[in-house]
This record gives structure tokens, C-alpha cells and sequence, in this order.
């Protein structure tokens, strides 16, 4: 079976700012308006992470702008919106994020197959000087690279 996936918006900040553990994929509940709106690419996952409450996990922070045609049916573009996983792995999730340090964030937005998915994974944030080292790291991979050109 081909997968149709189109993805829609990324958040490519988290790779540089978390170690990235495991990932998921979650449907989203969303309005109309909103859909159209992530569609056209107006969505940002910048600032955005999952938080688990009362059993159900729920995105927090992420910013879908206003459909220009919607009128009153736009809704708040920060609005928290829920997310639809199993029991077991939102039970998994629980007792990854018990752990110190980490914690759930959204990587990317994509249609598949005509639904919307988020891919989230469970990340433990990286220290200034781990940042420093994957930099370094890279640097010197560019370097090795150059000179057998």
C-alpha cells in the first residue's frame, strides 16, 4: 500500500535544542476553519509541547493562524487542542515523562493518506555545552568533506 504524505510544517528547532528519544504519531482534533488554515501551510510549532492530563494528551502552544475566509467560525489560534493516541502509549508516555528531564514535543505536521498526524517524541533537553559539541561536530564532518573534494 503507498502512503500519501505531505508535510506541512516541521519543527526543526527541537533537534537542535532536545535529544530526541522516541517517536510517535497522534491524530489531532481540529475545527474546519483550522484545517483549512494547516492546509495552506499556516501552522508553527516553534514554542509548542505535549502535556498528558486526566489520561488524554493535549498540544499546547501551537499556533494555527486564522483562515482568512472563516469569519466567525475562527477559533483561537493558541487554543489547546487534543491529541488521539492509544491508552498504552499515552501510559508509556507517562512514564517516560516521570523521568527527570524529559518531556513530549511536537517535531512535525503532516497530511497522511488526506488525515493530519503529528509525529511527537519524548526529548531530554540538551545543556549549552552539548549544543556546543554537535556544532563542533558538524564543523569538523563539513571540514573532513572539503578537503576530499
Amino acid at each position: 500500500m503507498v502512503q500519501n504524505t505531505k508535510n506541512v510544517a516541521s519543527n526543526k528547532k527541537a533537534y537542535h535544542e532536545y535529544f530526541i528519544e522516541e517517536k510517535y504519531e497522534a491524530g489531532i482534533v481540529l475545527v474546519g476553519t483550522e484545517v483549512k488554515s494547516v492546509r495552506q501551510g499556516k501552522v508553527n510549532l516553534k514554542d509548542s509541547y505535549v502535556n498528558i492530563k486526566d489520561g488524554e494528551a493535549y498540544v499546547y502552544n501551537m499556533h494555527i493562524s486564522p483562515y482568512e475566509k472563516g469569519n466567525i467560525y475562527n477559533v483561537d489560534p493558541l487554543r489547546v487542542r487534543k491529541l488521539l493516541l492509544n491508552k498504552r502509549e499515552i501510559r508509556k508516555l507517562v512514564g517516560l515523562i516521570t523521568l527527570k528531564g524529559y518531556s513530549i514535543i511536537p517535531l512535525s505536521l503532516y497530511l497522511k493518506n488526506g488525515l493530519l498526524k503529528m509525529e511527537i517524541s519524548v526529548a531530554k533537553g540538551k545543556k549549552n555545552y552539548d549544543k556546543r559539541q554537535v556544532l563542533a561536530k558538524k564543523d569538523a564532518e563539513r571540514r573532513i568533506l572539503r578537503r576530499d573534494d
